[in-house]
């Protein structure tokens, strides 16, 4: 049997492609030339996971819609917070749940972003 598949990139639809990319590079430490090619922009993640391809939206696309969240890892969510506050992302309030936090915020074209300390808490 083939190995199963993996998910290695999550596509953004933008309305301002090199906005975007610097939104998750700035933010989210992803590394990007910001280069347009074949009508997107790879980011890669360096420390490993998934990578995201910004696409040009289409006028009909209607953005900022709850179908989707990227949720991003972090070891220290009040942290994290304070971190890209001082870089002019404002996240919401940190909620707290089984053993982990997060808080929620949105990109240049309102999709939902998430960071989460849920992959690092203990006894799981």
């Amino acid at each position: 049997m083939a190995a199963p598949p993996v998910l290695g990139t999550v596509m953004v639809y933008a309305r301002d492609m090199q906005r975007s990319a610097a939104f998750y590079r700035t933010h989210f430490g992803f590394e990007t030339t910001g280069e347009v090619v074949e009508g997107l922009i790879e980011l890669h993640a360096p420390g490993g996971g998934a990578g995201i391809l910004v696409h040009q939206a289409a006028k009909s696309v209607k953005l900022g819609q709850a179908g989707v969240k990227l949720c991003f890892h972090v070891p220290d969510v009040e942290a994290f917070k304070a971190q890209a506050r001082a870089q002019g992302l404002e996240f919401g309030p940190t909620h707290q749940a089984s053993g982990y936090a997060f808080a929620n915020a949105k990109d240049p074209d309102g999709n939902a972003v998430s960071i989460s300390s849920r992959a690092f808490r203990q006894g799981t």
